[in-house]
């Protein structure tokens, strides 16, 4: 099958890319880049650096399947530069499918977030709870999936959910939760906890490009929106997790971030889709990976402390 992967350079994307070269398919990679390319040349692989709002870049010809994951990623990142983001998110996306609508491409994968459910006590989180977004970064998700699902009668359509995604990828991630306090626990000998009761999805990163190639088989009998997370876990409780493997002290501050929320998958687990890896081996993995020297506590690792050093330092130099 001939792929567009957006985002293929991405932290989830470079595991995808890989995933899907194995089983075969033909796999066109478009990204910025803003972090790097961690992938190697391969025999039907091609990677354009582009932009994703330069839809007219873009080339569909020939294109049954569109794995949409490039995005400006989480809060903290919007919020440098909203408009950036609505356009590169939201616009980008929109004009994406219409232009894929126009040139028959069959099938869009949309890589949206947990995070669309908001703040919530709500036990089980359903697709079919009302979808509340108190950031910029939530409600550019929210509305480019309601963008993407009024295309369901042209094409196949699945917007995934997925929870906070953890693990080892060559283009590896830092700034998110299981990793994060798995790095402090490794690099400073304690684990900072802010808040702490706040609740978060967990997912590995394996088990979320397994999602995306369980979405590619399943085609129209999957389509629609679909969560995908399977470990809720409190911040406080993954620190503990991580010291069961680095016995380090846990110190406990105050925090200005109320989100929490839970996720059920029943829906997709209903299909038949079966997790594989859990927090604890994401841990262990991230140990590993340090100690051979695969990853290191750099700044390309947190989003925001890359995207200021050099994406929004180039626009405003431009």
């Amino acid at each position: 099958m001939k792929i567009l992967l957006t985002g293929g350079c991405g932290y989830v994307g470079t595991v995808l890319t890989e995933k899907l070269l194995e089983k075969g398919h033909d796999v066109t990679v478009v990204d910025a880049m803003w972090f790097g390319n961690y992938l190697k040349p391969q025999k039907n692989l091609t990677i354009i650096k582009e932009d994703i709002r330069n839809t007219e870049n873009i080339l569909l010809k020939g294109i049954e399947t569109i794995i949409h994951l490039a995005n400006v990623a989480n809060d903290p990142c919007v919020e440098l530069d909203p408009r950036l983001s609505w356009e590169v998110n939201t616009l980008a996306t929109m004009q994406l499918i219409d232009k894929a609508v126009r040139l028959k491409v069959k099938q869009f994968i949309y890589a949206s977030s947990g995070s669309v459910y908001g703040v919530t006590d709500e036990p089980k989180v359903t697709e079919e709870l009302e979808l509340k977004p108190i950031s910029e970064y939530n409600k550019t998700k929210m509305v480019s999936e309601r963008v993407l699902l009024s295309y369901k009668d042209e094409m196949i359509v699945q917007c995934i959910r997925p929870a906070t995604v953890c693990g080892y990828s060559p283009r590896m991630r830092l700034d998110l939760s299981v990793n994060m306090l798995t790095m402090q626990a490794i690099t400073k000998g304690v684990i900072t906890v802010f808040g702490g009761n706040q609740v978060r999805p967990n997912i590995h990163v394996q088990d979320m490009v397994d999602v995306y190639l369980y979405m590619l088989d399943l085609g129209k009998k999957a389509a629609g929106v679909y969560n995908a997370g399977f470990e809720n876990i409190s911040i406080l409780d993954i620190a503990k997790r991580v010291t069961n493997f680095i016995p380090v002290k846990i110190v406990v501050t105050e925090s200005n971030d109320p989100r929490s929320y839970r996720m059920n998958s029943d829906k997709l687990l209903s299909t038949g889709f079966k997790p594989k890896k859990t927090v604890d081996d994401a841990i262990k993995e991230i140990m590993q990976a340090y100690k051979d020297g695969k990853i290191k506590d750099e700044e390309s690792c947190y989003n925001v402390k890359w995207m200021k050093k050099t994406v929004c330092n180039s626009l405003t130099s431009s």
